[in-house]
């Protein structure tokens, strides 16, 4: 069991201000795998402190000095990703191959990145009479979600520090113990004290800290629509920048002239991803309703291949939910699917055979689902599919619209230009064109209550600086 016990501020491992920890409970065993500070409001005050006193001198530090710094931390993780896979699909419940690729392969990416990135990034250009130049924000704080913790963390965190802000991260508290490892991996780079700090604790408490304080002036959250327009509301008080990637209820819209099995295996594939708890997870398939029964066919085919297991074995394809809360809140939502007139094509509410301990959900498909069902409406974060008939083009377009939500999303066609012309009329941030691979470089983010900003790539970086124009006096000519 990893014991923390203290927290990461001015570049100093330092004892909490209270007395209180948090355990971390593994998503498989069901035992305590850690236990981190309870952070305390004067922690997160200190740590934003220390961010001012430290944001002056790192602004100022050239984009190459660093990118220095960030190249090393890239390096440290990439030393320590067996580690933190093994850490991450304890805490989390993803298949230890897919946490070594996605989980610390991304993050150790994402790193590297963000040095390439600034170095070659253009801080300033003349436009007519005026230098514009690009400027830190200032104090950043970060607030991260448990379903991939690393990647948000460094999508967060890499960008800011590349821009020449300075950080105080709260991480999610049910999977907090690869933040601490990102710490150390951080102290060992030599960063300078101050510029980058980590707060453990719950949100209502530090997390209010952070949006709320006047030094922070800006803050990125990562986590649920509801919390996120608590962060937006202390944020206004002060005005400060505030960035939001929120829920999803994305849509994979399977057109008549689709390869109807890889689409539906792509969609599968596509809700299933760390047990569903994705917030661009397609967790809406739209096929034409001509073509309802062979693609419940398929799906059934597809999701019952989904092993149900033990992440830490290799050949487990779908591991368990992050706690027993989010198994309640999930078993629940496939109940209601089906009071409310769902067909039940495969998995259920009830447990998978001979998995007594740990967190673990059947992969679950609702057939025959009404667009306006809770299931079609609401996040659920966990492996259930809902399938929805439409009858025209129009109509697809129309239901995959109808959500509070404009995250992700897919379009399948035989035609291209065709499936193009339909993802440029579906509201969301993202839409995979015929299983189009995810994009590192491409920005991520949501319209309507998925949120607002974006991260990945020169965009995420984009979001950390301000602009400034210079107006010069030319000479007489």
């Amino acid at each position: 069991m990893q014991q923390r016990d203290k927290l990461f501020i001015n570049g100093k491992w330092v004892v909490p201000h209270g007395t209180g920890q948090i355990d971390v409970i593994h998503s498989t065993t069901e035992a305590v795998m850690g236990r981190i500070p309870e952070g305390h409001a004067r922690d997160a005050e200190d740590a934003i402190q220390a961010a001012r006193a430290a944001f002056d001198a790192w602004s100022a530090t050239p984009p190459a000095v660093r990118a220095g710094y960030i190249r090393k931390i890239a390096d440290g993780l990439k030393e320590r990703s067996e580690e933190l896979a093994q850490l991450i699909a304890g805490e989390v419940g993803m298949p230890i191959k897919l946490a070594r690729a996605i989980q610390v392969g991304g993050p150790v990416y994402n790193w590297a990145q963000a040095a390439k990135l600034v170095e070659n990034f253009t801080f300033e250009e003349e436009v007519g009479n005026s230098l514009v130049v690009r400027e830190p924000v200032g104090v950043v704080g970060a607030i991260t979600p448990w379903n991939y913790p690393l990647n948000q963390i460094t999508l967060k965190v890499a960008p800011a520090l590349a821009a020449g802000c300075t950080v105080v991260l709260k991480p999610s508290e049910v999977a907090p113990l690869n933040a601490f490892v990102l710490a150390e991996v951080i102290e060992a780079a030599g960063l300078p004290p101050g510029v980058f700090n980590l707060v453990t604790g719950y949100g209502p408490v530090v997390g209010e800290v952070l949006a709320s304080h006047p030094e922070v002036d800006m803050v990125s959250f990562t986590g649920s629509t509801r919390a996120g327009k608590r962060v937006s509301e202390l944020g206004a008080q002060s005005v400060k920048r505030v960035a939001l990637e929120l829920g999803g209820k994305s849509a994979s819209v399977i057109l008549d002239d689709a390869d109807l099995p890889a689409a539906v295996k792509g969609t599968v594939s596509a809700c299933f991803l760390n047990s569903g708890q994705t917030c661009s997870a397609h967790t809406r398939m739209l096929v034409p309703r001509g073509r309802y029964e062979e693609a419940k066919a398929i799906a059934k085919q597809v999701a019952d291949a989904f092993t149900v297991g033990d992440p830490l074995q290799e050949t487990t394809r779908l591991g368990p939910l992050i706690s027993a809360a989010q198994r309640e809140r999930v078993t629940s939502y496939i109940q209601r699917g089906l009071n409310e007139g769902a067909e039940l094509v495969t998995g259920g509410p009830e447990a998978p055979a001979g998995l007594d301990k740990g967190f673990f959900v059947k992969p679950t498909v609702l057939g025959n689902v009404d667009p306006r069902a809770t299931v079609a409406q609401e996040e659920i974060f966990g492996p259930v599919l809902s399938i929805i008939c439409y009858d025209t083009e129009e109509d697809a377009v129309r239901i995959a619209n109808d959500s509070i939500y404009g995250l992700g999303g897919g379009v399948w066609s035989g035609d291209e230009a065709r499936a193009i012309r339909v993802a440029r009329r579906i509201r969301t941030g993202q839409v995979d064109i015929n299983g189009g691979p995810f994009n590192m470089q491409a920005p991520f983010g949501g319209y309507k209550q998925s949120g607002n900003g974006r991260e990945a790539g020169k965009y995420g970086l984009e979001e950390f600086l301000e602009y400034k124009a210079l107006q010069l006096k030319k000479p007489a000519a």
